[in-house]
C-alpha cells in the first residue's frame, strides 16, 4: 500500500511532551510520573495506558459551580505514548516555573499532576459582580499544554510598554502581572458595547512579563440572548457570553 499518508507517521522523540504536529501532541509516560488531559482529549495511545476521571474534592466542585472556571480532567497513567488533540486547534507546550502562568481553563489540554491550580478573580474596575471574571492560575514547575484558535500572538508587557487584550481573545498571561478587567467606554454606555464598533470588554496587563493573544474572539451568534443580566451578557468566562459560545460550539 503506497500514499502520501505515510509521510504522517509518529514522530519520535525524547521530550515527555512533543507536539507530533501543530494540532496533535504526543505524550511519553514512563510509569512515574501521570499526566492530567482534557477529559475526551485522548485520541490514540500505544503500551499499557489506563484513563480515570480526575478526582475533584467538594471546595472544588463548588468553586468551578460558582465561577464557571475549572478543569475537567482525566488522569492518564501507565507506559506508553498518548495522543491528544481538540477539535483540531493549535497545541502549544509551555514551561511553569516559579512565575507561574494565569489562564482560561477552556485553552488547557494538558499538564503535569505535579502542578497546582487555583481559581482567581479579575478586578473588573465597574465592580460588575457575575461578570464572568474568573480565571485560573497555575504554580509549580511542570509543563501545560495550550490550545488556541489559530496561530497565537506573544506580547511582552514592560513597566514602559503596558498592553490591552480583548477579553475573548486572550488565553493566558504570566501570573506576575497586574491585570484588570475594563470596558471602553464610560460607566454609564456599560450596558452596550463601545458604541457601533462591537468592541467590549478589555484585560489590561501592566508589570512585566507576557500575555498570550489568540486570532479569534469568541462571540455570541447574531441575535442571541445568552444568560440573564449583564453578568451573563457580558465577560470572559463561562458565565459570559464567551463561556456559553465555548459551550456551544466546542461542546466543553
Amino acid at each position: 500500500m503506497q500514499s502520501p499518508l505515510f509521510a504522517y507517521t509518529e514522530q519520535q522523540s525524547q521530550d515527555r511532551y512533543a507536539v507530533q504536529n501543530p494540532q496533535l501532541l504526543r505524550v511519553a509516560l514512563t510509569g512515574q510520573d501521570d499526566v492530567l488531559a482534557r477529559k475526551g482529549a485522548m485520541v490514540a495511545y500505544q503500551g499499557l495506558i489506563d484513563f480515570d476521571g480526575e478526582y475533584q474534592s467538594q471546595s472544588r466542585r463548588q468553586s468551578r459551580a460558582h465561577t464557571g472556571e475549572g478543569l475537567e480532567l482525566m488522569r492518564c497513567t501507565g507506559q506508553g505514548t498518548v495522543f491528544l488533540a481538540n477539535l483540531a486547534q493549535y497545541i502549544h507546550v509551555v514551561d511553569v516555573d516559579h512565575e507561574g502562568m494565569t489562564v482560561d481553563s477552556a485553552y488547557v489540554l494538558a499538564l503535569d499532576s505535579t502542578l497546582h491550580t487555583e481559581v482567581i478573580a479579575v478586578d473588573s474596575q465597574y465592580g460588575i459582580s457575575g461578570s464572568g471574571k474568573y480565571q485560573l492560575n497555575i504554580s509549580g514547575r511542570g509543563k501545560v499544554a495550550l490550545m488556541t484558535s489559530g496561530q497565537p500572538l506573544m506580547m511582552r508587557v514592560t513597566p514602559e510598554t503596558y498592553v490591552n487584550a480583548d477579553a475573548d481573545a486572550v488565553v493566558a498571561w504570566s501570573s506576575g502581572l497586574r491585570v484588570q478587567m475594563q470596558a471602553q467606554t464610560h460607566s454609564s454606555g456599560v450596558m452596550r458595547r463601545r458604541g457601533n464598533t462591537g468592541e467590549g470588554w478589555e484585560l489590561s496587563f501592566l508589570g512585566q512579563g507576557y500575555a498570550l493573544v489568540q486570532p479569534s474572539e469568541v462571540m455570541p451568534p447574531q441575535h442571541a440572548v445568552i444568560g440573564q443580566g449583564l453578568g451573563a451578557q457580558y465577560g470572559v468566562g463561562r458565565q459570559g457570553a464567551h463561556g456559553q459560545n465555548q459551550n456551544n460550539v466546542w461542546g466543553g
